[in-house]
């Protein structure tokens, strides 16, 4: 009778033989999780600004309403609804940074304008779709590439399964698309060092342009990343100066040939449009990119109003995103990371400093935010969980192999494989407003705004609201402009006092109460009137519903 070899030994044999198969299976899986949250989930508050950028792009092949992003996943956002047959409203691009409020009318306009709502939302949200399966393709084929069939399934299932990702693949939004090409540029950019051919280099000049249009911190995030992989290189491969100049000169014609690659993608995002710069009375090719860039780093400059354990701040704090990293990945998944990170140490040997590159990847981009004045959600460090899926698909690996000798080991990888699949389904469809169990049962003491409520309950918010045959309601959502003029499903509403509660049925998001004190900028001993009052009870994660008898009755 044949030897049989030992199931978990079978397992890695299954997942070397059949990891295309899986991946494809794990894809298709996260594309239907995602998908399932669009009719439940209302727009938030950044996509009609997005998907009305995208949609100027298409309609008056101009890109001047708001700069402040690049243009890939705008469009990708505005061209379902554009073939659809939605437009813009109101003429010719009025817009810019001082009037964001004009954008938010019109990507208003696009969703509501023709009472289709859910379809064209549905179909916004289907343009960032692919950037999910680019992500997902990214890690799997880096995983595979170097550390084995097994690795790559496994970081795919992670990777697939983290609420961070499932939640921003399923909006209109930059993020997706950001940590897809960030993610794409670096590994080619690791190809393209072994082996800098015209289609490496090729390779490397188009993901590169791509990240750039796809959000502007990938000028912050891929040379962090990149330096961070260098010296992981220097550092543990101890490469002579010879060497290094020599690599250096035979880089040099294949690096052009990425630069001017990267130059072409990037300004063909702008329509290959030329014209004078706004800080120079030079004319320049793609000008919307440097008033972009301009826009973003005067963002930074000033700040933006954020909230992090109790406190609210205006410039953000240096432990923010470590904080909301702890909070929002599930912790089984931070515990193979923690038995990755060892088990890449472990393995070290001279000269081999690839089970780092993920890592470094990661932790270069980490590190470069931490001096960020922006501390508004993990979806702006989104590119990180990419490294941290191989990295902890190493552990799982490290773990399965130990299994062969250890019988706990199985037992334990199989125990946070589970952990980590219930928790994730048991989030849906809520994967913006996430937190792991340690979070407590009122994560908004910890960070709000697009980490917990970011306006995607304003159907749930209508639908209790006519269950309780409300016919008007006070009503203090996240953003105002995101909502509209008027909004389907929801009763007439009207806006709130802080200090006091209006009669009848009160709604009131969380981001607002605890980053905004529903915009009462009085002393800070005097609380809003929601902190003090407990709820009659909480519609989905993020809005608080109270009822007062009018008059007292």
């Amino acid at each position: 009778m044949p030897h049989e070899p030992p199931p978990r030994r079978a397992l890695s044999l299954w997942l070397e033989r059949h990891s295309v198969l899986f991946f494809l299976l794990l894809v298709a899986a996260g594309s239907l999780r995602i998908v399932a949250t669009y009719p439940v989930l209302s727009h938030t508050t950044d996509e009609p600004l997005h998907i009305a950028c995208g949609m100027e792009w298409l309609d008056s092949g101009t890109y001047r309403f708001w700069a402040e992003q690049p243009p890939l996943s705008r469009v990708a956002a505005a061209l379902g609804p554009y073939l659809a047959g939605r437009r813009n409203a109101g003429g010719p691009a009025e817009c810019d940074f001082a009037h964001p409020m004009t954008v938010y009318e019109r990507g208003n306009a696009i969703l509501w304008g023709d009472h289709r709502y859910n379809r064209n939302l549905a179909l916004a949200r289907l343009g960032i779709l692919p950037f999910f399966w680019i992500a997902s393709m990214v890690v799997y084929l880096w995983s595979k590439r170097y550390f084995g069939e097994p690795a790559a399934a496994l970081a795919v299932f992670l990777f697939t399964f983290l609420p961070p990702i499932l939640a921003h693949a399923g909006l209109a939004t930059t993020d997706m698309a950001l940590t897809a090409f960030t993610g794409a540029a670096f590994l080619s950019t690791v190809v393209w060092v072994e082996s800098p051919s015209r289609g490496h280099s090729l390779m490397l000049g188009a993901a590169t342009g791509l990240a750039v249009l796809s959000k502007f911190s990938s000028l912050a995030f891929l040379p962090a990343s990149l330096v961070a992989a260098l010296i992981c290189y220097v550092t543990i491969a101890r490469p002579r100066l010879r060497c290094l100049v020599a690599a250096a000169r035979g880089w040099a014609l294949p690096l052009c040939l990425a630069a001017f690659t990267g130059f072409v993608v990037t300004w063909a995002g702008y329509r290959f449009s030329f014209g004078k710069v706004d800080f120079t009375n030079i004319r320049l090719p793609a000008p919307e990119l440097y008033a972009g860039i301009r826009q973003v780093l005067e963002h930074n400059r000033n700040g933006h109003p954020s909230y992090l354990l109790g406190s609210r701040g205006q410039y953000g704090w240096w432990y923010y995103y470590l904080v909301v990293i702890g909070v929002k990945t599930p912790l089984a998944f931070l515990i193979l990371l923690f038995i990755g990170v060892f088990g890449c140490f472990k393995r070290l040997r001279r000269n081999d400093y690839i089970p780092l590159l993920p890592l470094a990847f990661s932790l270069g981009i980490l590190l470069v935010s931490l001096t960020s004045r922006i501390n508004i959600g993990v979806r702006h460090v989104l590119p990180v969980y990419m490294g941290f899926s191989i990295v902890a698909a190493g552990g799982a690996v490290w773990l399965l192999d130990l299994s062969r000798s250890r019988k706990w080991a199985g037992w334990t990888l199989g125990a946070l494989l589970l952990w980590m699949a219930a928790s994730s389904a048991g989030s849906h469809p809520d994967y913006i407003p996430y937190f792991h169990v340690l979070a407590g049962r009122q994560p908004e003491r910890i960070v709000v705004d697009s980490d917990l409520d970011w306006g995607q309950d304003v159907k749930r918010v209508g639908k209790r609201l006519r269950e309780l045959g409300a016919s008007s309601a006070t009503y203090i959502p996240f953003y105002y402009p995101f909502l509209g003029a008027e909004v389907p499903g929801l009763p007439a509403y009207r806006a709130g006092d802080p200090l006091k509660p209006s009669p009848g049925w009160n709604a009131v998001s969380l981001s607002t109460l605890k980053e905004y004190r529903l915009g009462y900028a009085g002393p800070p001993e005097i609380q809003a009137w929601p902190e003090r009052i407990k709820p009659m009870e909480r519609i989905g994660k993020t809005t608080l519903l109270y009822y007062f008898p009018p008059d007292g009755k």
